[in-house]
């Protein structure tokens, strides 16, 4: 949590930017599994301070159908995405300041 927390002052203060893209390999496995409530307390976070994020990398190895249902929604929101790569991390994040 702290973390999480630290990365968003961190970024906000030495770039002024409110996106953030980050590759999963970077983040805990326990993120990902939703009853833990780790992704949605550091989600939450990014939204109170309102900060968009785009997570990169492969999630094809994931079988959890809560999951799968929650980067489906997430993908068709503005804040917070789940891509395949770096690129289109970058574009979500770009896009969706387009208003």
């Amino acid at each position: 949590m702290q973390s999480a927390l630290d990365l968003i002052m961190t970024v906000k203060y030495e770039t002024g930017t409110n996106n953030i893209a980050i590759s999963k390999k970077l983040i805990t496995d326990k993120f990902f599994i939703l009853s833990s409530g780790l992704a949605g307390e550091i989600l939450q976070k990014f939204i109170t301070y309102q900060f968009r994020i785009a997570i990169y990398d492969d999630y094809s190895t994931y079988t959890s159908k809560p999951l799968k249902d929650f980067i489906y929604e997430s993908n068709n929101g503005r804040d917070i995405f789940f891509t395949d790569t770096l690129e289109k991390a970058v574009e979500k994040l770009t896009k969706s300041t387009e208003r």
